[in-house]
């Protein structure tokens, strides 16, 4: 990948795909592809199919996806499998057939067993059964895996999968219901110092183990395995330490500066009990996360609150 290559960053106004943007923008790349949600629809195949084979990227960085935290995931069980199934054989295929050799493939950490054994290594994949709560949503990223994997046996491509862990940043979606742990409980937060409470209710337990990574700690890893031309595989991308939903909620208390104490609705799901990523295959191609819990935290809260104000 050099500095002339035209780049699709499919999903670009997201969080994944809009730290893609930035992070390929700061390393000098320039020829950057880009569609909104009105201007192509993913979801149909001749207009992906037709922008595809007349723009002819030289490279594809799938980071689209219909995404949302446990509520979202487990309400709207129907709509999270049809669009993702849908979107990612729009672009793959799509991209195969306009002859596009390089693509890179966003999915997810849920994709791994419910209880598979901790760190999660890429080769745990299809090993058990998955959490009940995300499964629809889980089963649409691992048919992108096979997607990949499928096209470069048949065809010879150079398709790649990324499976980032729990992540959070500028450009996250903040809304108690519809988005995931970090974003909910930073509005949930700020919003229970607003009105003075005295207890944040978290919603579980709090005791399972999570890991956290800065969205542009993943847009980095992404870049280097396509600037490294590897060839295939599964690529786990994550912090490398986990912390509880106690200590979560802890820190962005912390940050956000509210004085109240903490509280658990046991009524509510837990999800899996501990979701953290075997990263060595990243580490050997000399990666790592570089933005700490307490760093990002501070930063999606500066990001949360530009909006909020807006």
């Amino acid at each position: 990948m050099n500095k002339e290559s035209k780049l699709y960053i499919a999903g670009h106004r997201g969080m994944v795909g809009s730290a893609l943007y930035r992070q390929l923008l700061a390393k000098g790349y320039r020829n950057l592809l880009v569609r909104s949600r009105q201007e192509l629809d993913l979801t149909d195949q001749r207009a992906v199919h037709e922008f595809l084979r007349e723009e002819k990227p030289d490279y594809v960085f799938m980071a689209a996806a219909r995404v949302g935290g446990i509520y979202a995931n487990n309400t709207f069980r129907a709509d999270f499998i049809y669009e993702n199934l849908i979107i990612e054989a729009n672009i793959i295929h799509g991209a195969w057939k306009a002859g596009v050799n390089r693509l890179l493939f966003l999915g997810s950490s849920c994709i791994y067993p419910r209880d598979c054994p901790q760190p999660i290594k890429e080769e745990y994949l299809l090993t058990g059964p998955l959490e009940q709560t995300n499964e629809p949503y889980a089963i649409s990223k691992i048919a992108g895996i096979k997607l990949c994997e499928s096209y470069n046996r048949q065809y010879g491509s150079s398709y790649v999968s990324v499976m980032p862990t729990n992540l959070y940043g500028q450009n996250d979606t903040y809304d108690p219901l519809d988005s995931h742990v970090v974003p909910a409980l930073i509005q949930k937060t700020h919003e229970a110092r607003l009105r003075g409470d005295k207890t944040l209710v978290v919603w579980g337990t709090g005791k399972p183990r999570r890991e956290f990574l800065y969205v542009d700690d993943l847009a980095r890893a992404c870049i280097l395995l396509m600037e490294k031309m590897v060839p295939d595989g599964v690529f786990n991308v994550g912090a490398g330490s986990d912390v509880t939903i106690q200590e979560l909620a802890e820190t962005i208390m912390e940050v956000v500066g509210f004085q109240g104490t903490v509280s658990f609705d046991v009524s509510k799901p837990d999800g899996t009990p501990r979701k953290l990523l075997d990263v060595s295959k990243m580490k050997e191609l000399g990666w790592e996360a570089t933005i700490g819990l307490p760093e990002g935290i501070e930063m999606a809260y500066q990001d949360f609150l530009a909006k909020a104000c807006n």
